[in-house]
């Protein structure tokens, strides 16, 4: 059984950084590709980010380019979203997630095998 789980959130200011973290435990972390989504008070989930299990390729939602940065550590099974410049509209609660299939998938949340728990983000204005 796969598990993710997330740390990092919590309660920030406008223009303040934030960083996530995801370890992943249960099978081999450097298969799956790596997927942030956020889901803000009454809202689908959101793509946000994605990694490929090489770390080679990333990719972000229009609304976070330039402000959010994801990475991963395969010898630690962790997977990170460093987020910087953060604005309200930011807010929301935030899911790591695994998938084992193709890269084409990364944006919909339909297509990620596991999801962690979510973590809290608050950025106040």
């Amino acid at each position: 059984q796969v598990q993710l789980v997330e740390s990092g959130g919590g309660l920030v200011q406008a223009g303040g950084s934030l960083r996530l973290s995801c370890v992943v435990s249960g099978r081999t972390f450097s298969s799956y590709f790596m997927g942030w989504f956020r889901q803000p008070p009454g809202k689908e989930r959101d793509f946000v980010a994605a990694i490929h299990w090489s770390g080679g390729n990333t990719d972000y939602a229009d609304s976070v380019l330039g402000r959010f940065t994801i990475s991963r550590d395969n010898a630690k099974n962790t997977v990170y979203l460093q987020m910087n410049s953060l604005k309200p509209e930011d807010t929301a609660v935030y899911y790591c997630a695994a998938d084992r299939g193709t890269w084409g998938s990364r944006g919909r949340a339909g297509s990620y095998d596991y999801w962690g728990q979510g973590t809290q983000v608050t950025v106040s204005s």
